[in-house]
């Protein structure tokens, strides 16, 4: 299928969860996750119209980068190890997965400007998952006030691969309720207005429960 066809029917789903939900479909970024795909396909994404590219290795953004410099807005949203942050640094507007204040630390130290950061958080049981349990949370993001190069835009959640909707909407809400809890502290470093929630099988459950933006690989770029 042509990406933007792919296109086509993914922001068919995105009105109308925005419809459901009573939201504006605007306030929506679709991040292209071009992990598995070709520099070539993910060019033809952003011919398609999208604007933000999603890699979850350093190895992956930096071949993708080198062949498509700045047209898009690239996001790192795989675990980012500390060694690896000086290859990404110059490259990435968005970095998903800080979880650890030895992370915050390399990235403040790399950082040439100030970084989008958003804070990831384990909201399932299951092990396989990175990120701060939902009561870390605030207490985390309060230490990195020191860090003048962070900036935490927001929060971020893998959900399990299920079909359990009512699993699915516990922790995407259990997100949004944190983001609230954060955005009532009014720290000028954590505006925390962006969540980061949903991929391809349930992106529109994510919308519904207050997904900024969404994660979409295979329903849109193919595997």
């Amino acid at each position: 299928m042509k990406v933007t066809d792919n296109l086509a029917a993914i922001n068919e789903q995105i009105h109308e969860a925005c419809h459901h939900a009573h939201r504006d479909p605007k306030e929506i970024k679709i991040v292209a996750v071009t992990k598995y795909v070709s520099i070539e396909r993910a060019k033809e994404a952003i011919d398609a119209g999208i604007t933000h590219l999603g890699e979850n290795r350093e190895e992956g953004l930096s071949a993708k980068w080198e062949v498509l410099g700045d047209k898009p807005k690239w996001h790192f949203i795989g675990t980012l190890q500390s060694r690896k942050v000086k290859n990404i640094i110059d490259k990435v507007d968005f970095i998903h997965s800080l979880d650890r204040v030895s992370l915050a630390a390399e990235i403040d130290k790399r950082a040439k400007r100030k970084i989008k950061c958003l804070v990831q958080v384990k909201t399932s049981e299951e092990e396989s998952k990175h990120g701060l349990v939902p009561n870390e949370v605030l207490s985390f993001i309060q230490q990195l006030g020191d860090y003048s190069n962070i900036e935490v835009v927001g929060l971020m959640t893998m959900a399990p691969f299920t079909q359990d909707e009512k699993l699915l909407r516990h922790c995407f809400r259990t997100l949004k309720e944190l983001q609230q809890e954060i955005q009532n502290q009014k720290l000028e470093y954590a505006p925390c207005h962006e969540l980061s929630m949903g991929m391809s099988n349930d992106f529109t459950i994510a919308i519904e429960e207050g997904a900024t933006m969404i994660r979409i690989g295979t329903a849109l770029v193919g595997e």
